[in-house]
């Protein structure tokens, strides 16, 4: 059986995506093979296609994808033929028609989320719950900052905050992104040229427990600045490059600061918190109201990447093969 698909062999812009025909190979043990409906995209893709992250080449992109199961290997009991399922998944390959994967990270749909909307938040969303309730721990009463705010982790991570009562303050590069944050949730919205400074005036001077940061490097020294004394800056993303060496003296001198920065596997890494946070992303699927900004054909993926890379979307972008 072959598939199509969307593949780059070396590095690069998104001119280096090319679609070709490969093969799909019957499901092993612990397998299964799926026949994707839509296909979820993400800033880690961008990051794997230009070389940010190490991947072997050549390389299919893409972390997540909604489907159907076409076959199951030996040992999976969990789904079957015929089941409607969504994945993320540590190895990249999900720019495709068809793909055969470790089955473990398949996990069958409700009939009350739709195959787009699952693509289009899946891994989003389940970042969103380790980032503010197993990473940062947010609570009641917290004043956190999450910049990049009107993309697809940002509107979720709103959304979610909100409804666990922490104070957010959204942070874009728009006055219309804003806008779409605080339709999210979020209590205030600024630009990056107003970080730190409002962000300490409308705290009073103290400044937030929480930095939610999927930017990097152009907002590193700002999100450290917008902090309360021993407050938490969360950086998950390179949107704008990695925030490369730091002094570690920079913490002390700006309040015992904390820094982390976390990734998605290394809290869905055991059965235990694979089912847990799932479940948990399950029961809070409707407050995240999901939806999808922008739909391309699977063969349009390079435009894909530059209007993500260009800013130039609003929150969650899918393929469709």
């Amino acid at each position: 059986m072959e598939t199509r698909a969307l593949q780059f062999r070396t590095t690069g812009g998104p001119e280096v995506l090319e679609e070709v025909r490969l093969a799909v190979p019957d499901p092993g043990a612990g397998e299964a093979r799926v026949r994707h409906s839509a296909i979820g995209v993400n800033f880690i893709d961008t990051y794997h296609r230009s070389g940010v992250y190490p991947a072997t080449l050549p390389c299919v992109p893409g972390m997540e994808a909604s489907g159907v199961v076409e076959a199951v290997g030996e040992g999976v009991t969990h789904v079957a033929p015929g089941d409607r399922i969504v994945y993320f998944a540590p190895m990249p390959g999900a720019y495709c028609e068809r793909r055969t994967l470790d089955a473990r990270w398949l996990v069958k749909l409700p009939a009350a989320i739709g195959d787009e909307e699952a693509a289009a938040a899946w891994l989003k969303a389940c970042t969103v719950e380790f980032l503010v309730e197993r990473c940062a721990k947010v609570q009641r009463g917290d004043t956190v900052v999450v910049t990049a705010a009107a993309g697809g982790v940002g509107l979720l991570l709103c959304r979610w905050l909100a409804a666990v009562g922490a104070r957010v303050i959204a942070v874009t590069s728009s006055a219309e992104k804003g806008a779409l944050a605080e339709a999210a949730g979020a209590h205030h919205a600024l630009g990056y040229a107003d970080m730190p400074a409002r962000i300490r005036e409308l705290t009073g001077g103290r400044g937030a427990e929480v930095v939610i940061d999927g930017v990097g490097r152009a907002t590193f020294d700002a999100a450290l600045d917008s902090l309360a004394r021993r407050g938490l800056l969360v950086s998950f993303g390179n949107a704008s490059g990695k925030v490369g060496p730091v002094d570690f003296g920079i913490l002390a001198a700006k309040g015992s600061l904390f820094t982390t920065r976390p990734t998605l596997f290394d809290y869905y890494a055991t059965p235990e918190d694979f089912a847990a946070g799932t479940a948990r992303v399950f029961a809070m699927w409707e407050t995240l109201a999901v939806g999808v900004g922008q739909r391309y054909p699977l063969a349009e993926a390079a435009r894909c990447h530059a209007e993500l890379e260009a800013r130039a979307t609003t929150g969650s972008s899918i393929l469709i093969p």
